[in-house]
């Protein structure tokens, strides 16, 4: 994995995604928030606007971030991978719907190990954010992979400096799996890590990783996929070690009753070939936008790419939503209604 090929992601993020503010247009459909599914929206947009409709000047400054913006009503849309609960939602005005699912897989930066080579547990993870296994040599790490020759170096853990619905996803499952995270740490878009350096976004933690040896990160599949950095497996709920990737997410969303509510976590879940830390992201809109106009069209461009945009989000590693979550979330749309009182069309 080399910095070249994190700057071609970057640049891919980019390529349909105006990332600063000030280049919106009153045309544009402004959204901000989570960087988990930003190279799928950057996709879904660059061939939505080339099919003849709305530009989408999408901002990836995090779930925390897409969060205030929202609130604040500066853009139509905002983004978050941390769900909000029903009761936040209602008092709020707004609705709440998944767009995909996607994976955080932890990266590696050590000599000689390839690809889906290392094995880690939750547990083992825990520990190692918690700063107890500060070393590759540790026991603990050894045991799972008897066939590899870690050396015997200090681990450089690295974790998001910004408010994260990656790490809500990260901290959501270590607090399953470790007793002691979850007893003294907990989950959330921003916690108190014991040890370890900062990035800010997917980007600046892939950064990190790949430039500082010996360092273990946390990112969006997306992005290991496209940086070519260098994944571990991770012991899932049955025992298996899996590879992540879309049939990995999309088995961990099995089962999962939609229609009851859309703000499911899909971490340590039973079936056999789930990825452990899965995780479906979000999109927030008020019931009563101020901009009908442009709720009309963000609700258009989202319809556009589960439906028509499985092939692009599958390619970067996503797993699309089944067909009947779309179904539900279509009957959820109706709630976004006009000033008078009607819902607002979207096809």
């Amino acid at each position: 994995m080399t910095i070249q090929h994190l700057t071609r992601l970057l640049a891919a993020c980019a390529t349909a995604v105006l990332m600063a503010p000030m280049a919106a247009t009153a045309q544009d459909i402004t959204g901000a928030g989570a960087t988990f599914p930003a190279p799928a929206y950057a996709k879904w947009a660059d061939a939505y606007k080339a099919a003849g409709n709305a530009r989408i000047n999408y901002q990836p400054i995090g779930s925390s971030g897409g969060v205030r913006q929202i609130d604040g009503r500066t853009v139509d849309f905002g983004a978050t991978d941390a769900p909000l609960k029903d009761e936040e939602l209602a008092r709020k005005g707004q609705i709440q719907f998944p767009t995909l699912i996607g994976g955080v897989v932890p990266v590696v930066n050590l000599k000689g190990i390839a690809p889906g080579q290392l094995r880690l547990t939750g547990a083992v993870l825990g520990d190692i954010y918690l700063g107890k296994i500060s070393r590759w040599s540790d026991p603990a790490i050894q045991a799972l992979n008897p066939q590899l020759a870690l050396p015997d170096t200090v681990i450089s853990p690295v974790f998001r400096s910004d408010g994260s619905g990656t790490t809500f996803i990260f901290t959501n499952y270590l607090s399953k799996v470790n007793a002691e995270w979850k007893s003294r740490i907990g989950e959330g878009t921003s916690v108190g890590w014991p040890t370890g350096a900062g990035g800010r976004g997917n980007i600046g933690v892939a950064a990190i990783v790949s430039r500082v040896p010996n360092s273990i990160g946390y990112v969006e599949y997306a992005y290991v996929k496209q940086a070519r950095m260098t994944h571990a497996l991770v012991q899932n709920a049955s025992g298996a070690f899996v590879e992540p990737g879309t049939d990995a997410f999309r088995a961990a969303s099995t089962g999962v009753d939609w229609t009851a509510s859309n703000a499911h976590m899909l971490t340590h879940q039973p079936a056999a070939t789930a990825w452990p830390i899965t995780g479906a992201t979000f999109v927030l809109m008020y019931a009563r936008p101020e901009n009908t106009a442009h709720a009309s069209q963000a609700l258009r461009f989202f319809h556009w790419g589960m439906t028509q945009g499985e092939a692009m989000t599958t390619s970067l590693g996503y797993a699309a939503l089944p067909k009947s979550v779309v179904d539900s979330i279509e009957s959820l749309w109706a709630q976004v209604r006009g000033p008078d009182g009607k819902p607002i069309a979207y096809k």
